[in-house]
């Protein structure tokens, strides 16, 4: 919000600027689409990558969620990584795990992973991403223990920064 020029409601606030924002949101199924929904986000991500340059940020909420946890997490992290490549900052925001959890456990990976805290305070914490995102112990307080509880995995938001060019 800082790039708006919105005011930041802060003591004391440090952000960097970026050269351009851009975003990669899933979007409402289209009915009249002639392809599917990952190509549909696959398409907008190429037509993207033509306009960002090294030193923009690039914000991404659940992309690559139309298809399987497998394959949404290679394509992501094969897009990330292109766009860390070219000096691009990255905000993602997933319920895959597979993707953050390569992420995390690849050396001189420069990433924030951020998850919400498991007392349901709406803060974000840092930690490893995990399997879980603790969605069964909210469905058991509100329908009781016992009953049938839907599955989760992920992880909310990972941060990832472009390592700096080595020093020469």
């Amino acid at each position: 919000m800082i790039q708006c020029g919105m005011f930041v409601g802060a003591e004391v606030f440090r952000a960097s600027l970026c050269d351009g924002v851009f975003t990669h949101f899933r979007r409402e199924e289209d009915t009249g689409m002639k392809s599917g929904k990952l190509d549909e986000e696959l398409s907008r991500m190429s037509e993207s990558v033509d306009h960002v340059a090294p030193g923009s940020l690039v914000l991404f909420n659940e992309s690559f969620a139309a298809t399987n946890e497998r394959e949404g997490s290679e394509i992501a992290g094969q897009i990330v990584s292109a766009l860390l490549e070219r000096g691009i900052q990255v905000t993602f925001v997933t319920h895959l795990f597979e993707f953050p959890r390569a992420l995390y456990e690849q050396p001189g990976v420069r990433a924030l992973f951020l998850r919400a805290d498991r007392a349901r305070t709406f803060r974000l914490c840092e930690g490893e991403p995990l399997r879980t995102s603790f969605g069964e112990d909210l469905y058991s307080s509100v329908f009781g223990e016992g009953t049938h509880r839907p599955a989760t995995i992920g992880t909310p938001a990972l941060r990832l920064t472009p390592s700096p060019a080595p020093m020469k």
